[in-house]
């Protein structure tokens, strides 16, 4: 029965109209061309980047922060959905979660971009490697995602696997799962703050505020990019949401989006009432810093757009406009990433420990490699949202099997 599970499942998930196999083979192409970049990177290694011994994060990195959050994000649709009995939000939870396993899917494969070499990886395995707990925080930082991967992918395919069988998922068995995976959900972006936080030669990052800033970006950017998926989903797939699940992820999103707001507000003017050497990297950042502003613009574009997202979302008259919401939530996302990856990563590392300043932009090379590993992160969303709907909505399962049935 397992066996049949997973074979109808992939039947179906390659099944699909012109329009279907259109997008398929778009990513893929996509991903190739980024596996093809890759491999120029392994070739003659990072010297192909725009990184350097005195900026040795960029858009890898970047793009590493923000998607952990994006995965965090699946528990405000977890949360309403199990611990509170929201029926409405349990049609759709499966989503978040799938959000979840593309998003930790893609920080994991930008974190083996920027190692360089992946057989560097060796280090960080058990037993072979030296894992360093409990003093290492990259080791934790391990520990988590892996968890968490592992809890977004074996909670949810036990309750396919059960709705495919026509039976009601067991809660005694899937209930300690969902709340552990809450609390897994928190603790893998407050690592995450942690890995950038804990580097006290970094006055730039070493805050206490990071972590909540952290979750609080995550909130909102993660529920935007679900209420998004929804919406293509809904009109795509059989899958019918009900207003209320958009209203609710529109509030929290909404309200996270006010935190972020305030703590970047908090943390401006902690860096400029009282100007220090450690201010440094913030004037970098929001003003240039010896002629050099390359971060300037990114910057404040992220602030207008999150100020006209806030603004949007603020007035309820106006969120409750679709149209209005499908523009002030990529507003928002493209915020939050701007703020998280160049906003952050970057100026933590200027000015150096000699006081110098160096210049950063992605290469073709990396923007080419992070698009790849982004086309692989939507392949593993849409077939696994394809699938998953499928056996939710009854077009799946052993019954249909048995009467050859399945793909209707």
């Amino acid at each position: 029965m397992v066996i049949a599970f997973f074979v109808d499942g992939i039947r179906y998930g390659l099944k699909g109209n012109s329009l279907f196999w259109i997008w398929i083979l778009g990513l893929t192409t996509v991903a190739l061309l980024g596996v093809n970049s890759y491999m120029g990177q392994l070739e003659n290694g990072l010297i192909v980047t725009g990184m350097s011994d005195q900026v040795s994060w960029g858009i890898y990195i970047s793009n590493f922060t923000y998607l952990v959050g994006v995965a965090a994000a699946a528990v405000m649709l977890v949360i309403p959905a199990y611990v509170f009995s929201r029926d409405d939000i349990q049609h759709v939870v499966l989503i978040g979660e799938g959000v979840a396993v593309a998003a930790v899917t893609m920080a994991m494969l930008f974190v083996i971009a920027d190692l360089g070499q992946p057989i560097r990886m060796w280090h960080m395995l058990p037993v072979i490697g030296r894992f360093n707990l409990p003093q290492s925080l990259l080791a934790w930082d391990v520990l988590v995602l892996s968890g968490y991967l592992f809890l977004n992918i074996t909670i949810p395919m036990y309750m396919l696997y059960q709705r495919y069988q026509g039976k009601e998922p067991d809660w005694r068995i899937y209930f300690p799962g969902v709340m552990l995976s809450i609390f897994w959900a928190i603790s893998i972006h407050t690592v995450t703050a942690f890995l950038f936080s804990s580097n006290i030669a970094r006055p730039f990052w070493h805050t206490a505020v990071l972590g909540p800033r952290f979750l609080a970006s995550a909130f909102c950017s993660g529920p935007a990019l679900i209420i998004l998926a929804l919406q293509i989903l809904e009109r795509l797939t059989l899958l019918k949401v009900r207003q209320s699940i958009y209203d609710s992820l529109a509030v929290i999103t909404t309200t996270a989006l006010q935190i972020t707001l305030f703590l970047i507000g908090v943390e401006f003017f902690t860096e400029f009432y009282a100007s220090t050497e450690h201010t440094l990297s913030a004037q970098f950042l929001f003003f240039g810093l010896g002629g050099n502003n390359t971060l300037v613009p990114w910057i404040w574009t992220s602030i207008g757009l999150n100020t006209i997202a806030v603004v949007i979302l603020t007035l309820h008259p106006l969120r409750r406009q679709r149209k209005l919401l499908n523009i002030a939530l990529p507003m928002l996302i493209v915020g939050v990433w701007i703020d998280k990856g160049m906003g952050l990563i970057i100026p933590g590392f200027i000015p150096t420990t000699m006081g110098e300043v160096f210049q950063y932009e992605p290469t073709a090379t990396e923007i080419q490699v992070s698009l790849g590993i982004t086309a692989v992160g939507l392949l593993i969303f849409t077939l696994a949202a394809k699938i998953g709907i499928a056996i939710e909505m009854g077009v799946v399962n052993s019954a249909g099997r048995e009467q050859g049935l399945t793909h209707r």
